[in-house]
């Protein structure tokens, strides 16, 4: 397969036909033979119908020829994507245009789609409970939970304060709310954010997020409001090109600030509006508090995580450490290298699928290749990107070769990085759910 490459070499250029082999190298499609057809279907249910869980469910339906029985649960009727939310805060997309059904999942591929809340996993009876009461046996189960959000890592935080003071960490009403209060913001009224510590969900993520808010203030002619970025880490993902962004794009708006100026996060006073830090007060008409994050709960009660609070897994399978018939993918797996992404979950859940049908009806499994990249807009058409190819070694997901953007790159280079996250979402959506966008 021969790959465009983009002139600097920062990775190949994305096309809707180079994506799925970039994204599932380890997942080759296999007829089965008819008798394997005739026979009971095995079962696998999948916990979550997020970037990791979907594509899982689509893989295990579309791979198998309908030799395996497959369950998909969630809780909502539609998925809203957490990659692309900040390029909806930016104005850049409608809400609509990042959530999804699962109606091709059903009638395209047989899967059976359950809308609900698993709230506990009998490892030993091999069930999955609902919220309602309903049990669901699996002969492979898939977690696929993401993240959930540790809200009392920041004292003065809660699930009623993020009402109010949004983290937006999860697609959908939160992403609505943080959108509504930015929107209404005056000249002169101040953006304080706090970001994660790692590991979470999108390192580059709180960084696009800072750019798309100050893209919204420039636009609207804003020259005296500040965006305080207040981070617990010393470093963050791509941040020499969002600060040469920053700069360039929205002079004197941003201001970040590490641990080595404001000392720890010691806590927030949303009705006030104000972060207390080691050595300062910041305060602003609109807080944005992204606080610790950890595997989601369903994983936790399975007992599928370990002292970090995320889920460790075989690197050549995806499968458990804790358990052989369980297997972990996306944001709640602790998978080596790969960061916590929409396009790693994506990668891995090809090749869970694989092992699981490789298990369960005889089928070849391949040696495990996985790929990220991830992709940021600082504002328009102003899009840079870092990744990854990854093969298991010595025990972990390990990074095989990376590139990444550099700074002072051409206006037109960066408008064409721009323009291949928007065919990678496409190609992403119609991979994940089966439908074209």
């Amino acid at each position: 397969m021969t790959l465009i490459k983009d002139r600097r070499g920062a990775g190949p250029l994305l096309t809707r036909r180079t994506f799925g082999l970039l994204a599932g190298a380890g997942a080759a499609s296999l007829a089965l033979p008819s008798y394997l057809r005739a026979q009971d279907k095995p079962r696998v249910v999948v916990i979550g119908g997020g970037a990791g869980g979907a594509t899982a469910a689509r893989y295990l339906a579309k791979d198998s020829d309908g030799a395996l029985d497959v369950t998909l649960i969630n809780n909502t009727e539609t998925y809203t994507t957490c990659f692309f939310s900040n390029i909806y805060l930016g104005g850049y997309r409608d809400l609509q245009s990042i959530t999804h059904g699962y109606d091709a999942l059903v009638s395209q591929y047989g899967i059976n789609k359950v809308t609900g809340t698993a709230v506990a996993i009998d490892r030993d009876a091999k069930t999955v409970r609902l919220e309602d009461g309903t049990d669901i046996a699996y002969d492979r189960l898939v977690v696929a939970p993401g993240i959930d959000i540790i809200y009392d890592s920041i004292a003065g935080y809660s699930e009623e304060a993020a009402e109010t003071a949004p983290h937006a960490w999860k697609g959908g009403p939160q992403t609505e709310i943080l959108k509504t209060r930015l929107d209404a913001l005056e000249d002169g009224q101040n953006v304080v954010m706090v970001t994660p510590p790692n590991p979470y969900r999108c390192p580059p993520g709180p960084y696009e997020r800072v750019s798309m808010m100050a893209h919204v203030l420039k636009a609207k002619g804003y020259t005296q409001s500040k965006i305080f970025v207040l981070d617990p880490k010393e470093t963050f993902s791509k941040q020499a090109l969002f600060q040469e962004g920053w700069e360039t794009h929205y002079p004197g708006m941003v201001e970040w600030y590490g641990p080595d100026v404001i000392g720890e996060i010691a806590g927030v006073e949303v009705a006030a509006g104000a972060v207390e830090t080691g050595f300062d007060t910041f305060e602003g008409a609109l807080l944005n508090i992204i606080p610790a994050q950890r595997a989601g709960a369903i994983a936790i009660q399975a007992d599928l995580v370990n002292e970090t609070g995320f889920c460790p897994i075989d690197a050549a399978s995806m499968k458990s450490s804790a358990d052989e018939n369980i297997y972990v993918i996306g944001d709640a797996s602790i998978a080596g290298d790969m960061p916590k992404s929409g396009f790693s979950a994506n990668s891995q859940a090809k090749v869970a699928a694989m092992n699981i049908r490789a298990e369960l009806t005889g089928s070849n499994a391949f040696p495990a290749r996985y790929a990220n990249t991830c992709w940021s807009l600082i504002e328009t058409d102003d899009g840079v990107k870092v990744g990854a190819q990854y093969e298991p070694a010595e025990g972990k997901i390990t990074a095989t070769s990376t590139f990444v953007s550099q700074p002072g790159e051409t206006a037109e280079l960066r408008k064409e990085t721009y323009e291949e996250s928007v065919v990678w979402y496409d190609s992403m959506i119609a991979d994940t759910f089966g439908i074209t966008v």
